[in-house]
């Protein structure tokens, strides 16, 4: 009986330092800086190096960032980060929540803010004060991103050219996911084939097949890596500029 009940209190204390860790790592921040960038409405760019266009100049009501070492190749297009910055006397304790939608480097920075979410950096009556610093220290952390009434959505990227060219790019990822491979099925072949990420979180394709064109998008985050195939093909008549629902829902 001893030596079971010392079993059962040693389970019990690894469970609970487990938990005590997993609470721990998701609110763990990061150490860093940020910076800001002007523009004339306070919102972001529609030239970042994502390919959001305007997408990534008002995605969540414009509070949007360039990223630097957070931009992997691209892949960190469309994620969410939570910044705060650590000055007491001038900072929100909240923060701000972004969206990278751009790739940018600073005086040793992680995040470059668009200037309406640097000003949600600050407590209300100090925003000048904050603004007057340039660069501050902040702490981060990436959090889910969260799309209300939204799907993941494929919109045909502006540079495509019907029928020679085709480009889309990714829009409304939700949660902490990475999109980091699309493929389209080539019907003659009857197998799955590879888009090229051309850039940010634009994926590309010479020479489309004619026809409805089905995609499927790779996924990355909590659960792991997995295949999504979109309930809505691509229409064989599909036109640059023209988004389109999937119907896929990622939490």
């Amino acid at each position: 009986m001893g030596f079971a009940l010392k079993n059962q209190v040693f389970l019990l204390c690894v469970v609970v330092l487990l938990l005590a860790v997993r609470c721990y790592s998701e609110d763990t921040f990061t150490r860093s800086r940020a910076t800001y960038y002007g523009s004339p409405d306070c919102y972001g760019t529609p030239s970042g190096a994502c390919g959001f266009r305007e997408f990534g100049r008002t995605v969540n009501d414009g509070n949007v960032a360039g990223v630097s070492r957070l931009f992997r190749n691209g892949t960190g297009c469309g994620a969410c980060y939570q910044l705060r910055c650590t000055t007491p006397q001038y900072c929100a304790d909240e923060g701000v929540n972004i969206v990278v939608t751009d790739y940018g480097e600073g005086d040793k920075t992680d995040f470059i803010l668009s200037s309406r979410a640097y000003a949600k950096l600050a407590r209300p009556n100090v925003v000048l004060q904050l603004f007057s610093y340039g660069v501050v220290d902040i702490e981060y952390r990436r959090i889910s991103c969260k799309y209300s009434g939204y799907n993941l959505m494929f919109k045909v990227h502006e540079s495509s050219n019907y029928p020679h060219y085709l480009a889309i790019v990714l829009l409304y990822v939700a949660g902490q996911n990475d999109i980091t491979a699309v493929e389209f099925w080539q019907e003659d072949c009857q197998q799955w084939r590879a888009m090229r990420r051309a850039y940010g979180a634009v994926w590309d394709l010479a020479s489309p097949p004619s026809g409805p064109i089905k995609l499927r998008f790779q996924v990355s985050g909590s659960s792991g890596i997995k295949w999504f195939e979109s309930k809505n093909a691509l229409p064989s008549d599909w036109k640059a500029g023209a988004a389109y629902d999937s119907y896929i829902q990622l939490t």
